[in-house]
């Protein structure tokens, strides 16, 4: 179901884009809107793990550095017949843990110290079983194509506000008046609307990877509790000398922002426990 969700989504932005870029750019503009925007991320696809470790100070530990965190990860790459993640600590006493990489071979993982202090085994191997979810589903890569939808839109957006107020549009006839007053509302409507697509994709994304990852370790109770445990102690001590645009990677909102849930890169804390328990019982 959130696949399906997930398809549709993709599918919604990438009409956005087209129905935007026709209206007001025509369909070369939007394309090259989008080889633009597709290059930055591809770039950002292939180097952003690399980028997100450098930016929290992560160290990448062997299986005699964090024994508890990396048997952890270990045993459940080998239970589900995934390659083994390169395994990092953050040196963070906030609670937390994301997952990057580009695809299933090219995995990283990291903890923070927070966490591995926070909880249980149980708890953590729920947590890692997310993360692992994530890689599993190539995440990574339905993050990228969405951004760079919406960053097309987004840069098509710039140039027509842009044209709007400084063109010629906004002289002569009230025809050109309003045909620019138009497209200005809907230069600055459209991005917006990209960026509510995106923040649910990476929402249903959330949801994928806790049913994923209950699965995976058979333990989606602990991956509850975990989610409740890690929700009230990011609260309580945020990530120090995070960036806010990272905030997606982690399993929770490492930041307090107040955010509503239209823009929340993450679905509430309370709709994730319940869907947890539900598959509970069903798994029973």
């Amino acid at each position: 179901m959130n696949s399906i969700k997930t398809t549709l989504l993709l599918a919604a932005l990438t009409g956005l884009l087209v129905v935007f870029g026709n209206m007001l750019g025509g369909s070369q503009g939007a394309l090259i809107a989008l080889i633009f925007a597709g290059v930055m991320n591809f770039v950002s696809y292939w180097y952003s793990d690399k980028i997100v470790l450098k930016m929290y100070r992560a160290q990448e530990v062997g299986p005699s550095d964090v024994p508890q965190l990396y048997s952890v990860v270990e045993n459940l790459a080998r239970k589900n017949g995934m390659p083994m993640p390169k395994v990092f600590v953050i040196n963070n006493d906030s609670p937390n843990a994301f997952a990057t990489g580009r695809s299933p071979s090219h995995a990283s993982v990291a903890a923070t110290v927070g966490i591995l202090r926070l909880l249980d085994q149980d708890e953590l191997e729920g947590v890692m079983a997310h993360e692992l979810a994530h890689v599993k589903n190539r995440d990574t890569l339905i993050s990228t194509v969405a951004a760079t939808v919406a960053g097309a839109i987004t840069m098509i957006a710039t140039m027509v506000r842009w044209s709007a107020i400084f063109g010629g549009g906004m002289r002569g006839s009230s025809n050109n008046r309003g045909n620019a007053i138009g497209a200005l509302a809907l230069a600055i409507l459209a991005p917006m609307a990209a960026l509510l697509i995106q923040m649910a994709i990476s929402r249903s994304r959330e949801f994928a990877a806790d049913e994923a990852g209950a699965k995976m370790c058979g333990k989606p109770l602990a991956l509850a509790n975990a989610l409740t445990r890690l929700h009230q102690g990011a609260r309580s001590m945020p990530l120090r000398g995070g960036n806010e645009a990272t905030a997606h990677l982690f399993i929770v909102n490492p930041f307090k922002g107040g955010m509503t849930s239209l823009f929340s890169t993450h679905p509430s804390m309370d709709d994730r426990v319940r869907k947890l328990r539900e598959l509970s019982r069903q798994m029973a």
